[in-house]
């Protein structure tokens, strides 16, 4: 084989992405497991006679499993086969479910109404199905005494809101401040 052949592979297999397709002349493969437009396992056969029997059929040679040992080709219309990939990607993300992660913060220092708010902002979040973060801050020197506090504080949080929320993450020191994570209780 020539140089600039060998180039021009590892150039194509370098520049695909993941929803590319090899397909027809571009099979390089000398044996490939062969599947029918119908869905029937036609076998395990030299490329160049798969390529005449799509060929017959005015269809194309599609590579759908480079990775297989031999690697598997279907017969099938290169336009019509890339439709169905994009329709059921479409339909997969429409089943994925995202959660997002809300911060509520506040200070050792919150008052009670401030901390009511807080604590319904959380609740709204949570019957909505997102994740909270809840993180108390420190300033100063409020972090040499403060910490017992924010431990008391953040478990109060969570027992007013344990109706619609479990802990996910313990309350934990990150730094100059203090965090715990709430999910919707299941």
């Amino acid at each position: 084989m020539s140089a600039l052949f060998l180039y021009q592979i590892k150039f194509t297999w370098r520049n695909m992405k993941n929803n590319d397709y090899i397909i027809n002349d571009q099979i390089r493969d000398p044996e490939v497991r062969v599947i029918s437009n119908d869905g029937e396992m036609l076998g395990v056969m030299p490329t160049g006679d798969a390529l005449n029997k799509a060929d017959d059929l005015g269809l194309d040679l599609i590579m759908i499993s480079p990775n297989a040992n031999p690697p598997v080709c279907r017969i099938e219309d290169f336009g019509k086969f890339r439709y169905e990939q994009l329709r059921k990607e479409k339909e997969n993300k429409k089943k994925q479910k995202t959660t997002e992660l809300k911060e509520i913060r506040f200070s050792p220092n919150i008052d009670t109404n401030d901390f009511n708010t807080k604590k319904n902002a959380a609740r709204k979040f949570l019957t909505k199905g997102e994740k909270v973060k809840v993180t108390i801050r420190f300033r100063g020197r409020e972090m040499a005494h403060g910490i017992p506090t924010a431990k008391k504080l953040l478990d109060d949080f969570a027992n007013d809101l344990s109706d619609v929320a479990s802990i996910e993450k313990e309350a934990k020191v990150e730094g100059r401040s203090i965090a715990m994570v709430l999910a919707e209780k299941k």
